[in-house]
């Protein structure tokens, strides 16, 4: 009896120390924290703390890697992430599109979507922009400007986020674009040029000429803080209220020991005095989403997109 009371005991020590001893390994080689984009934007800033942080925080090389995919914006990237091992050693650091729109754009890898959050950590202070030559300075003088006069609108893309947003409002708003054209830069060249006459891009990359811009709106859960006059699509059109946001990713097999080791490091640098001074210096929302609640966001956010879907018959 004795010897089966220790093997039984000891069995149930093994059980219980098995979840200590996969913490405890990992991490034991350099981590990847994957940016489907190229360096010096938001997300790979924010991301690029996260890696220095892990790597003092664990003595383990950790390093951000930009995988920008072209015309395919950020999904083939992410395929590359959904690839790799489900062992914590290459995290996404993604954008909304990746989860939401990436399973239904024929890239094999990401349908269905295997990604899981670890947590959400950025909202882009994203906007409509005009030149303030232009005789319109907020969406309903546009609206009324439109009714006679070619439109044409500058994105990134026509699939992303920021663009069905925008045109879905311009539909609730009862215009229509003259045109929309996807550029691999939207800033304030872009404008000055007359390529586009409004343009769907990150406030920074309008800042520099922000004295001779008009900001007609923007896209978030709230106003950006540099731009507080301005209002939010959702504030024009609560149905299509959606932010821009972007977290760490894994694939969904990832253990969940190797996932809350790369959370604990995250929240630590959503908190730290340099997270305050970019949120500052560029009105992006910075804060840490736990896993739980950036599920339920994905989930509500996927419901906006397919609405915003159906607006416009796609």
């Amino acid at each position: 009896m004795k010897r089966q009371t220790k093997k039984a005991t000891a069995l149930a020590l093994a059980t219980c120390l098995a979840p200590l001893a996969a913490w405890a390994e990992y991490p034991e080689k350099p981590v990847s924290f994957v940016v489907p984009f190229p360096p010096g934007d938001l997300e790979d800033i924010v991301t690029r703390l996260i890696a220095d942080e892990f790597q003092a925080a664990y003595g383990t090389p950790a390093a951000v890697v930009n995988k920008p995919g072209g015309g395919g914006g950020p999904f083939p990237g992410a395929a590359e992430v959904a690839g790799a091992p489900a062992d914590g050693y290459t995290v996404g650091s993604f954008v909304i599109d990746i989860p939401v729109v990436g399973p239904h754009v024929g890239i094999p890898a990401l349908d269905p979507n295997p990604f899981e959050p670890i947590g959400i950590f950025l909202t882009y202070p994203f906007v409509l922009a005009s030149s303030k030559s232009q005789p319109y300075s907020d969406m309903d003088s546009l609206v009324e400007h439109a009714q006679e006069n070619p439109v044409v609108l500058g994105h990134f893309g026509s699939y992303l986020v920021p663009t069905q947003v925008s045109l879905a409002l311009a539909n609730a708003k009862g215009m229509e674009y003259s045109a929309d054209t996807a550029f691999d830069s939207l800033d304030c060249n872009t404008l000055a040029s007359g390529d586009a006459d409004v343009i769907n891009t990150n406030l920074q990359s309008v800042l520099p000429c922000i004295d001779n811009v008009n900001v007609l709106a923007t896209i978030g859960d709230e106003r950006i803080q540099l731009t507080p006059d301005v209002p939010t699509v959702g504030e024009m059109a609560p149905d299509l209220n959606v932010s821009l946001w972007n977290g760490l990713f894994v694939h969904k097999d990832t253990p969940e020991d190797v996932r809350a080791k790369i959370a604990m490091v995250a929240e630590k640098v959503m908190s730290s005095d340099r997270v305050k001074e970019i949120s500052a210096e560029t009105g992006a929302l910075i804060y840490w989403e736990d896993a739980a609640s950036a599920a339920a966001r994905i989930e509500t956010d996927s419901a906006t997109l397919d609405r915003i879907n159906s607006i416009l018959g796609e």
